[in-house]
């Protein structure tokens, strides 16, 4: 079962950028289909980061929760993602 990532960004958003970028990276890293990610525009969905809690971009949400209310390092997102993923999976590649 995989869990479901979404990187809430505004246009023109440069460290919204580098969030995806950073997660791409992890998600590739941790391998196969254990991270589904999207982007949320929050112009577009503004109704929907509100009701997560979202203040600022770039803003992750994991499986529906807002857990990084900005841009964390490449290691806190790592261990959490690990850290949500180890009772799915045995191992994981790094």
């Amino acid at each position: 079962m995989a869990i479901k990532v979404e990187v809430f960004s505004s246009p023109g958003c440069s460290k919204c950028s580098h969030a995806k970028s950073v997660l791409q990276k992890l998600a590739e890293e941790i391998g196969g289909d254990a991270i589904q990610w999207r982007e949320v525009n929050i112009l577009d969905e503004l109704d929907y980061a509100v009701a997560l809690g979202v203040l600022s971009t770039p803003a992750i949400a994991i499986d529906g929760e807002l857990v990084f209310g900005s841009l964390p390092t490449a290691i806190k997102l790592r261990t959490e993602l690990e850290r949500r993923l180890s009772p799915m999976s045995g191992s994981l590649r790094t």
